[in-house]
């Protein structure tokens, strides 16, 4: 799992309804209790320690045998138990800032620390690096930022407090998570802005191929209060053969990613990606041909009070070509339509929040005598083709 790009993550998401706009970057990036200021008046630093922690408990009205969310294949990132007390993800971050550069280490505990940083993790269950970069501004416009950080596609973000959803889209769980290598951003203006980079691949800090990716954002805000994010990355993902050749291959995502903040209260949001496979893709096969999958998001939020907000997810996700981690039991490639309803209730001061959420993700039946469906039932039998959840996330940052 996704993602945490900053400026994606200052400028787009929600949280109660409401966006965060270019003057709150920096104040997003300090959301700390802890905050210490360096001796040296000529170095102008801060060290700022923050974090969060997050569990769920999710009811799955289908009562699988298994307890799990997942169905088939994938069809959860995250929030993959149902019938239990579930702990998600604990989150640390330390950040070094001074008047030229910053620096930050940015690491993941328990269960979702390997699903979002499978390629990763120091230890099987335990811990892995988020993100641990620095960025380094050789002017007002222009910085440069080497190491590991979240990728810039997609528009939700690995962080539980920083969604406004709990439960994550196909769009999230089918996109990159994360790159090792160097990047570089231009701001043509506070309203404009391009990175373009270099990384090894796909969710890994190290390669596997001599070949490097590209990635890409253009950032522009058409009006005040929409702000719109034009991403890209292209990369062979080949494993490359018993002779140590580089296979032919590409893996191409073309995302939008835009938000809309129509009142004070109310955000509209929009994800949409493009993308397609040729050749092995990290070992696991691939198509001779180019494929295809693609997907929409379309999101919803509002703040009724100020500690109280009410937000919509609709998604239509489609695989039906199987390059991508949405299949039905026999392998085959299929789609979803899937609609998220999602409170969200502010505590003690903002550091406590409690997600109650409703899920339902209806797929196509698959025909033919003795076919299985997508989802298993109380007996253990696949005869379901949706799945409805009901749970509550508890979440505290600090």
């Amino acid at each position: 799992m996704k993602k945490v790009y900053y400026t994606v993550l200052s400028l787009m998401v929600p949280f109660l309804g409401f966006a965060k706009s270019g003057e709150e970057k920096k104040a997003v990036k300090a959301d700390t209790t802890i905050v210490m200021e360096a001796d040296d008046d000529d170095a102008k630093g801060a060290f700022a320690f923050s974090g969060y922690l997050d569990s769920y408990y999710m009811a799955n009205f289908n009562k699988p045998v298994s307890r799990s969310n997942m169905g088939a294949s994938n069809a959860r990132v995250f929030d993959q138990k149902s019938g239990q007390f579930s702990l998600g993800l604990v989150q640390t971050k330390v950040v070094y800032t001074n008047s030229k550069s910053e620096a930050v280490v940015d690491l993941t505990f328990g269960p979702n620390a390997n699903m979002g940083n499978y390629g990763n993790a120091l230890f099987s269950t335990a811990l892995a690096i988020k993100q641990a970069y620095f960025t380094y501004n050789f002017t007002d416009k222009f910085s440069m930022t080497a190491g590991q950080f979240g990728t810039n596609i997609g528009y939700e973000v690995i962080d539980a407090p920083a969604n406004f959803n709990y439960s994550l889209s196909n769009l999230f769980n089918n996109g990159p998570f994360y790159h090792a290598g160097l990047k570089g951003t231009y701001a043509f203006s506070d309203k404009a802005s391009l990175m373009v980079g270099v990384v090894n691949n796909v969710d890994g800090l190290g390669d596997n191929n001599r070949a490097k990716g590209i990635i890409s954002q253009l950032y522009f805000q058409p009006v005040s209060n929409w702000n719109v994010y034009l991403n890209y990355i292209g990369s062979n993902e080949a494993n490359t053969d018993s002779l140590g050749k580089q296979p032919e291959g590409l893996y191409q995502v073309f995302d939008l990613t835009t938000s809309f903040q129509i009142t004070e209260k109310f955000l509209l949001g929009l994800n949409a990606a493009y993308g397609s496979q040729k050749g092995d893709y990290q070992g696991a096969g691939g198509p001779v041909d180019s494929e295809s999958w693609s997907g929409v998001a379309v999101y919803a939020n509002t703040a009724l009070t100020d500690n109280f907000g009410i937000g919509a997810r609709y998604e239509y996700f489609n695989n039906d070509n199987g390059v991508r981690g949405l299949l039905t039991r026999a392998g085959m490639g299929t789609k979803v339509n899937s609609v998220t309803l999602t409170g969200n209730i502010s505590l003690a001061d903002g550091h406590i929040l409690v997600k109650p959420e409703f899920r339902l993700d209806a797929y196509p039946k698959v025909s033919g005598v003795g076919e299985e469906q997508q989802f298993q039932d109380s007996e253990g039998g696949w005869t379901k083709n949706s799945q409805t959840t009901f749970g509550v996330a508890f979440i505290y940052k600090f």
